[in-house]
């Protein structure tokens, strides 16, 4: 894939920067961008002159805020619901980020909600400016992240945190996602590249092949994670397809409350 449409694909020194380019949708994601992601991922992580990759958005309003709900055109597969995972490669998106033998360093502007939250959570270290938000919507919308964005972030903050930012659904302020082990750092927002870029810098120094190896020994304490959520993506889409599950994206659109127990019988 020569040409992207929904990412900006660049390279400086050892680097790689991978960007989301959908401000004016917060960087949520439709299918194309995934896809996208995915061959961009695939380039830097097995290309032997860079050393570290830095995942971002477009804008200064957010890094992404999950899957685009207003997406109904399904961009590179046709029509579907636009639900979240649902008619997406999001799973291998995931896995990803965990098998590419480099660093992928999150650089949060604004809103890393949903989606976008599980994405820096998986990332092999986050650091944010002072105006960053994290958090989760699923069971506000009627979704949910039942792999790595729920088990992994128990392994990363704790299980009692975890749980608290799955059920309550509150965002989270960058001091607070520092405080709870979400993100390595954050700084004044004029400062972030110049942070992130220095941590690359710093770690294009280091051996590849010793890099390479830690990551994969890190990954290998939480890969039956993997499997569990493979299972569980599947189950997901069955989910989306009820009524209960279409009540989250309704009430939204209509600016409402969701009245999800009128569908739970």
């Amino acid at each position: 894939m020569n040409d992207y449409e929904d990412i900006i694909y660049s390279v400086e020194g050892r680097t790689a920067t991978i960007c989301i380019n959908r401000p004016k949708k917060y960087n949520a994601f439709r299918p194309r961008t995934v896809v996208e992601l995915l061959d961009a991922f695939l380039k830097a992580g097995w290309d032997q002159d860079i050393g570290s990759i830095i995942f971002t958005g477009a804008g200064g309003k957010a890094f992404c805020t999950g899957g685009d709900q207003s997406e109904h055109e399904g961009g590179m597969y046709g029509n579907n619901d636009a639900r979240g995972a649902a008619g997406m490669p999001v799973e291998e998106l995931h896995s990803v980020l965990r098998d590419v033998p480099k660093p992928v360093i999150a650089k949060v502007r604004g809103y890393a909600i949903g989606g976008g939250n599980v994405l820096c959570t998986i990332c092999d270290l986050t650091i944010a400016s002072d105006n960053a938000i994290f958090g989760q919507v699923g069971p506000k919308m009627g979704s949910v992240d039942p792999g790595f964005g729920t088990a992994y972030l128990a392994r990363v903050v704790g299980e009692k945190k975890a749980r608290e930012i799955w059920y309550m659904c509150k965002r989270y302020s960058a001091q607070e996602a520092l405080d709870m082990g979400l993100i390595n750092k954050f700084v004044p927002d004029d400062q972030l590249d110049a942070e992130v870029q220095s941590w690359c810098d710093e770690i294009n120094k280091r051996s590849p092949t010793a890099i390479a190896l830690a990551k994969k020994s890190f990954n290998a304490d939480t890969e039956s994670i993997r499997g569990m959520g493979g299972l569980a993506m599947q189950a997901l889409r069955l989910y989306y397809l009820t009524e209960e599950s279409q009540e989250g994206v309704n009430a939204l659109n209509e600016k409402r409350e969701p009245d999800f127990l009128k569908y739970y019988k």
